[in-house]
C-alpha cells in the first residue's frame, strides 16, 4: 500500500512533464513550418520571360551552273564576219496571207485559163479611180483568181497590191467581169487559181 502513492506520483510527474514537453515543442514545429514555408515562398518566384524573336532563315543560295564542254569543233581563231550590205537588199516583203478568204491550194492542170480577148479585155474592163487619178498613182496590182470549170471567176486574193487608193477594188472587179476559158485536165475542164497582173498606167 505505502508504494502505491509512490507510483501514482511518478504517473503524474510524467505526465505533467509530457505535457509540458509537448507544450515546448509544438510553438517550435509550428515556428520552424513556417520559416520553411517563407523559405519556400521566396524561393519560388514568377520570372517574366520576353517574348523570344523567330526570324526566318533566306534560302539557300541557288547552286551555280557547271560550265560544259561543247563537243562541237573548235572554232579557228582567224574566221571574221563579213559586213552585210543592205543597200541591196529587197525590202519589199510579199504581204501576209490575209485573215479571211479562200484558201489556196495548187490544182494541176494541161492548160491554163485564159481570159477572152486576151488580157486586153480585163484591160478594158479596169475603171480607173479618180482619187489615183488626181493623185498620179501608177502601178500594177497582182491578184490570184479562182476560175470555176464555167470560165468565171469566183475567188480572188490579193498577192501584191497598191492599197489605200482604190487600184486592188478596181484590179478585182475588172478581172471579175472578164469571162475565161475554163483550165483542161487530161481535156477535161476544171477549176483552178491563176496569177492575174492588173496594169494601171496614166495616159498623157
Amino acid at each position: 500500500m505505502l508504494g502505491y502513492p509512490i507510483r501514482v506520483r511518478w504517473i503524474l510527474i510524467g505526465t505533467v512533464a509530457t505535457v509540458a514537453l509537448i507544450f515546448y515543442a509544438v510553438p517550435r514545429f509550428q515556428r520552424g513550418a513556417g520559416q520553411a514555408q517563407k523559405k519556400f515562398s521566396e524561393v519560388v518566384e514568377t520570372i517574366e520571360i520576353p517574348p523570344t524573336q523567330q526570324f526566318e532563315a533566306p534560302p539557300p543560295p541557288s547552286r551555280p551552273s557547271i560550265p560544259v564542254e561543247s563537243e562541237d569543233e573548235d572554232i579557228a581563231e582567224d574566221i571574221t564576219i563579213e559586213e552585210t550590205d543592205l543597200d541591196d537588199f529587197d525590202w519589199d516583203a510579199p504581204p501576209p496571207p490575209p485573215d479571211e478568204g479562200p484558201t489556196v491550194r495548187f490544182i494541176p492542170y494541161d492548160e491554163r485559163p485564159e481570159p477572152i480577148g486576151g488580157y486586153a479585155a480585163i484591160q478594158r474592163n479596169v475603171r480607173y479611180p479618180p482619187i489615183a487619178q488626181e493623185a498620179g498613182i501608177e502601178g500594177t496590182v497582182i491578184v490570184q483568181a479562182f476560175v470555176n470549170k464555167k470560165g468565171k471567176v469566183t475567188e480572188t486574193v490579193i498577192l501584191k497590191g497598191i492599197p489605200n487608193t482604190g487600184l486592188d477594188e478596181a484590179a478585182v472587179e475588172a478581172i471579175r467581169r472578164t469571162m475565161f476559158t475554163p483550165a483542161k485536165q487530161r481535156d477535161r475542164p476544171v477549176g483552178v487559181w491563176i496569177s492575174i497582173p492588173v496594169n494601171f498606167t496614166l495616159k498623157g
